[in-house]
């Protein structure tokens, strides 16, 4: 990697600035600040900006850092159900042979810019729009918090059979292949027991996030000098530690140095050619297909025993285009199969479905409550285990969000009131871990409307809110009230105007968990004095 690309310019700097304001633009219309990151590539294309070799590097290191991270929150077990695979490979398939099909019967047509496909560049730019970005779905689940929920989890395994196809399809389709040092790739995985010694030993700071970015870039640069994709490196060593305690906490302290880097894939995205009328018109047809994608993935979900809101939910979080079509149309150009017109069609058609999808995505959850009646029918009889409706019983206290502060409010409230608490999670690993060492905790998603209709409001007078996110908390606060409970409402905050916001919805007890857990350290300091000067 040559050093000189991190060399400022002025022209760097208005790029910045221009991605800032489109970014700060889109936030305040309701959209994620990525699809204004691509408003600004194409807007700096249209002056004649390009992009270089230093929004090249900006943009491969922010893919590979997110592959990273989806690494360290990857469980190798979620990808052999049924439910990944099955639906991932069979919504592949399917959607190959549908898009193609169209996409051949418009060259047969003779509509221009088609005439010269014949039926196997026809099946390869069907196979490029049957992927979904694994981008935009980890940005749009991470904002929701989500991640962790039993759709979050579903669609990131989807998306991870996705990409590992495409690795496939690179390897194959540039004629590159691994080297016979690939084998030793699995002489990684006895280096497992070495990776965990050495975070124990980073500490909670900046070794821990000079660790974490040694073993992305270590693991692209060694899959990458035996031939493998770089960025398939970064995920397998990501997964090789994501068992350590350590591994969330190494995911946050990345958060903000993926989310920068991929402000340059979006830019790239956006400048990687000049769209002309017709092929906007292209991209607007191939961005209606999209639907087509979504409802076959409901259909498929449905058919693999999810409820029809999991699927719906799943499958609303795929409802775009992937950045890995944009590497296949490449790979068509380069080689000669297709014109680079095909590539410019492919970004803006991918761009367009990243607008749609996103507010889309933002009323997931309104949609879901509206159309689930109609949708029951596609139900199977049976359900995947982990995606019941739960029943809290008999508690009193229900206290939402089972992390350190949750653990922590269950355990006061249980030892001073010895009143039935129970906890509820929508990660499993959390609960299986909770329900180890004694407390009362069940599987539930907070937003999900079957949750609340399980729900039996009458014996709880007391709901603790304690999710990770101030949205979460938001919502399930106006759960609560739209379905006329009764009782008190607390909820944790971070920020002062993240309390009036929760006061406002409802809540009659909101604190700010950092000023708390001051007042907090102060009291427990001052009862262990009082303890030592009573003996």
């Amino acid at each position: 990697m040559d050093p000189s690309w991190l060399a400022i310019t002025f022209s760097d700097i208005a790029w910045i600035a221009i991605a800032f304001f489109m970014g700060l633009l889109a936030r305040l219309v309701g959209l994620p600040p990525l699809v204004g990151f691509l408003a600004a590539g194409f807007a700096l294309n249209a002056f004649g900006a390009a992009g270089g070799d230093a929004l090249n590097e900006i943009a491969d290191l922010g893919v590979t850092l997110l592959l990273f991270s989806i690494g360290l929150k990857l469980r190798l077990r979620g990808l052999l159900r049924p439910e990944v695979w099955g639906v991932a490979s069979v919504h592949m398939l399917i959607t190959v042979l549908v898009f193609g099909a169209a996409i051949y019967g418009l060259s047969v047509a003779g509509l221009a810019l088609f005439g010269a496909l014949d039926v196997k560049l026809a099946l390869m730019i069907a196979f490029a729009l049957s992927f979904s970005s694994t981008v935009f779905a980890v940005k749009v689940l991470e904002e929701k918090g989500e991640m962790a929920s039993l759709h979050g989890r579903v669609s990131i395994g989807i998306l991870i059979i996705q990409d590992l196809i495409a690795v496939l399809f690179l390897t194959v389709s540039t004629g590159k292949i691994p080297s016979p040092w690939a084998l030793a790739l699995i002489g990684l995985l006895p280096l497992r027991p070495l990776l965990y010694r050495l975070m124990d030993r980073t500490g909670h700071g900046e070794l821990l996030i000079l660790y974490g970015l040694l073993l992305a870039l270590g693991g692209a640069a060694v899959f990458e000098l035996v031939g493998m994709k770089a960025d398939l490196g970064a995920l397998v060593l990501g997964v090789l530690v994501a068992g350590h305690p350590k591994a969330s906490e190494l995911a946050k302290s990345l958060l903000g140095f993926k989310d920068l880097f991929l402000v340059g894939f979006f830019l790239s995205i956006g400048l990687s050619g000049v769209p002309t009328f017709e092929a906007i018109g292209i991209a607007v047809l191939l961005a209606a297909l999209v639907p087509l994608k979504v409802a076959l993935f409901f259909l498929l979900l449905a058919r693999f025993r999810l409820r029809a809101r999991s699927s719906l939910l799943t499958s609303l979080s795929l409802a775009n285009y992937s950045e890995f079509g944009l590497i296949v149309g490449a790979i068509g150009v380069a080689n000669g199969w297709i014109t680079g017109d095909w590539l410019t069609i492919i970004a803006i058609a991918l761009s367009i479905t990243f607008v749609l999808a996103s507010p889309l995505n933002a009323a997931a959850h309104v949609i879901c409550a509206r159309s689930l009646e109609r949708l029951r029918p596609f139900e199977t009889r049976t359900r995947l285990p982990n995606d019941q409706p739960v029943d809290t019983g008999d508690a009193e206290i229900l206290i939402f969000g089972m992390g350190r502060v949750g653990s922590g409010a269950y355990d006061v409230m249980r030892e001073r009131y010895g009143r039935r608490a129970i906890g509820v999670d929508f990660d499993s690993a959390t609960v299986g871990a909770q329900q180890v060492v004694g407390r009362d905790v069940i599987f539930g998603d907070a937003t999900d409307s079957d949750f609340w209709e399980k729900l039996r409001p009458g014996k709880i007078d007391l709901v603790m809110l304690a999710l990770p996110h101030h949205k979460e908390n938001m919502d399930v606060a106006k759960q609560l009230v739209d379905g006329g409970y009764a009782g008190q409402i607390a909820a944790i905050a971070r920020f002062a105007d993240e309390i009036s916001e929760l006061e406002g919805q409802g809540v009659h007890a909101a604190f700010n968990i950092y000023t708390e857990a001051g007042a907090g350290f102060a009291e427990h300091v001052c009862k262990q004095f009082e303890q030592q000067s009573a003996g």
